[in-house]
């Protein structure tokens, strides 16, 4: 089977490219599930509860999340009773939502986990150990499982890769919106990117207007950040897994213009 999995929706131009695109790339790689980052959809701060709809009827099948998840205070109770938009699992205990889901497609059960790394953000339970706890109860339900590891830290997405071979079917990189060349399989039969990069306006600072964030490398001073405008380009990887097993065989990146 192939899955799709698309880096992080940065604002409008990664709406509109997400729009565009994905049904023609569900045809061009007979894509049987779409996994897409949507944290920063709203002008690169978190996602409302319309945009998600709209997602959901545009072909995605599952939305991941992280640091931004909780920008928006309507989503909070969208998550409450919307598990296709996850948050990440290490979170504490309590916090609304769900870290995990598993879903149909086609003959097939797919789970999808979503984690958040620790360096450089927030210190919230170990991605690690919530890993360890919840792959043996999707186990039970399906071999095959994705790993959406919103990190800062290239080295703790790497960890986590290694950590997870032979477990899960990918693990794949969000957050830092920079696509990086190092798609692979590992040993054990898990797809890794350290990260898929981000969908959203191209002639930018990941996603931001570029003469806002250079005037506050220069200045040192504070500033609204605001979406670039502009071309925006879809990033994201195919995956390609045996049902039977849930090991990876392939890995391809996209770097879709839009």
């Amino acid at each position: 089977m192939n899955i799709l999995m698309v880096g992080d929706i940065f604002g409008e131009p990664g709406r509109a490219a997400l729009a565009k695109l994905l049904p023609k790339l569900r045809q061009e790689h007979a894509i049987d599930l779409a996994v897409v980052n949507v944290e920063n959809a709203a002008a690169g701060f978190g996602v409302t509860p319309p945009m998600a709809r709209a997602f959901l009827d545009h072909g995605v099948d599952v939305m991941t999340s992280g640091n931004h998840i909780w920008d928006r205070k309507e989503i909070v109770e969208f998550i409450t009773r919307e598990n296709l938009l996850l948050r990440p699992a290490n979170f504490p205990a309590g916090t609304p939502g769900v870290g995990h889901v598993t879903v149909k497609a086609g003959p097939h059960r797919v789970a999808v986990l979503n984690l958040m790394g620790r360096v450089f953000m927030s210190p919230i339970d170990c991605p690690f150990q919530t890993a360890d706890e919840v792959i043996p109860q999707l186990r039970r339900e399906t071999p095959i499982i994705l790993v959406d590891m919103h990190a800062e830290a290239t080295s703790e997405s790497v960890a986590m890769g290694w950590y997870l071979d032979g477990r899960v079917s990918a693990v794949v990189g969000t957050h830092r919106h920079v696509q990086t060349a190092d798609e692979r399989v590992l040993p054990k039969g898990t797809a890794y990117i350290t990260d898929l990069g981000m969908t959203g306006p191209v002639d930018s600072v990941i996603g931001v207007d570029k003469d806002l964030i250079l005037q506050r490398f220069l200045t040192q001073m504070p500033v609204r950040f605001e979406p670039a405008k502009g071309p925006a380009a879809l990033c994201g990887v195919v995956i390609t897994i045996d049902p039977e097993t849930g090991r990876a065989s392939d890995i391809r990146r996209l770097r879709v213009p839009a």
